[in-house]
């Protein structure tokens, strides 16, 4: 089995490029961007982000970077998985970073799932937009009152009534739908009974955001960060009239649409967080040279030298599971990849983890604090230790594969 990890030169250059936007003009001014959010109403863009947010973007899109995420489509570059993981990389070096490119979650998987599933009508409505970086849009699935790792637990009713559907229930953790471009919900709903088979009870459909009966309950923290503008919402949904035309593809197709729309997507954010661990290293290296305690600079005192050398050990340990993992998504046998896909969502951000917490350690009082980015990376990436699934699920997929190689027996 001949694995490689290569990028080919036209892409090597395009990636570059990206790297010197994200370097030279988007890190830069990500500082004075989060300012902003503290000013005026949270949920809301100053004008001054927009300037910053859309000025990038239309930079980007006028030097044709654009749309990378589109690994599988002729409106893309066509780029193998392999070499998005390089790109998605460079874009978790800021926060920034996926938006500019167009690249950002979940609007990747819902142009997916709308490019694959949806009529025309739909791509028209909100494909296009969302292409283009004029909207954005959520993915409702988690449920407060149910187990959501399990998503056969989805609950929401979706009952039909002549030409439309009628939505119950709530939603939430619904990353994106707090701002205030959100124009369109992806929602994963239940439309079978209970003596209908687990992986049939269930369907998707689009909601445009504005429906009557969608109800914002609030903003969900993480651990006291409200996420604002971008926000993780609570949404009620109380007699939501939907065309019955929004069903995407058929009732019990739910889980069929949801494997699609993982696609590449499955390992994205495991790309971001190794971006971040990268930038954490770089900041802990300056902080261990720049600071000095006891006469020493930090990088001499304690055991700095060996934490250092461990996270960069790591890092290049969890990279080279993310493309491996990668690889196998190319060679388009999901059955095959799909143990290296949770390998990688367990160590992924769980390195990222590690690094950034030694980070903020070196920083001390200021790690924590709202004068470095550490406090919010390290928030971030501790989410996705649930949010792309809890690591319990994925080792469990793990061990599962690896006992099939010793059993016929399910496991």
């Amino acid at each position: 089995m001949n694995i490689s990890f290569t990028i080919r030169e036209e892409n090597a250059k395009l990636l570059e490029r990206v790297r010197d936007l994200i370097r030279n003009e988007a890190m830069p001014l990500e500082e004075e961007y989060q300012r902003e959010v503290a000013t005026g109403d949270r949920w809301t863009y100053t004008e001054r982000q927009t300037e910053i947010l859309e000025g990038l973007k239309a930079k980007a899109k006028a030097e044709g970077l654009w749309n990378f995420w589109l690994t599988d489509s002729d409106k893309g570059f066509g780029l193998s998985t392999v070499e998005y993981a390089y790109f998605a990389e460079e874009m978790g070096k800021t926060p920034l970073g996926a938006e500019i490119f167009n690249c950002s979650a979940p609007d990747t998987g819902n142009m997916e799932v709308l490019e694959r599933y949806g009529t025309e009508k739909m791509k028209e409505e909100w494909l296009k937009p969302l292409l283009a970086g004029e909207i954005r849009s959520a993915y409702l699935m988690t449920e407060p009152d149910v187990a959501s790792s399990d998503a056969t637990n989805v609950s929401m009713s979706c009952v039909r009534d002549g030409d439309h559907y009628v939505l119950n229930g709530e939603k939430w953790w619904s990353s994106g739908a707090g701002d205030p471009r959100c124009k369109v919900y992806i929602t994963m709903v239940k439309t079978g009974g209970d003596d209908m088979p687990k992986h049939q009870r269930h369907s998707m459909i689009v909601v445009p955001a504005e429906t009557p009966g969608v109800e914002i309950l609030r903003a969900m923290q993480v651990y006291g960060q409200d996420d604002a503008p971008h926000g993780h919402m609570h949404i009620r949904f109380t007699n939501v009239r939907v065309p019955a035309e929004n069903l995407l593809v058929g009732e019990g197709k739910g889980f069929e649409i949801a494997q699609g729309r993982l696609g590449p997507g499955r390992i994205h954010h495991c790309m971001r967080a190794i971006g971040q661990a990268e930038i954490a290293l770089e900041q802990m290296c300056k902080r261990a040279l720049d600071r000095e305690a006891f006469g020493k600079k930090l990088a001499q005192l304690g055991a700095n030298y060996d934490i250092i050398a461990e996270c960069r050990m790591e890092i290049e340990m969890a990279r080279l599971l993310c493309l491996k993992a990668a690889w196998y998504m190319d060679q388009g046998d999901a059955r095959a990849a799909a143990p290296w896909i949770s390998q990688i969502k367990v160590v992924a951000p769980r390195t990222a983890l590690k690094v950034i917490d030694e980070a903020v350690q070196m920083f001390g009082g200021a790690g924590v604090s709202q004068d470095t980015p550490l406090a919010t990376a390290w928030t971030h990436v501790r989410t996705l230790r649930l949010a792309d699934g809890p690591d319990a699920v994925h080792r469990r997929q793990v061990a599962r594969s690896e006992l099939k190689k010793y059993t016929q027996e399910k496991v």
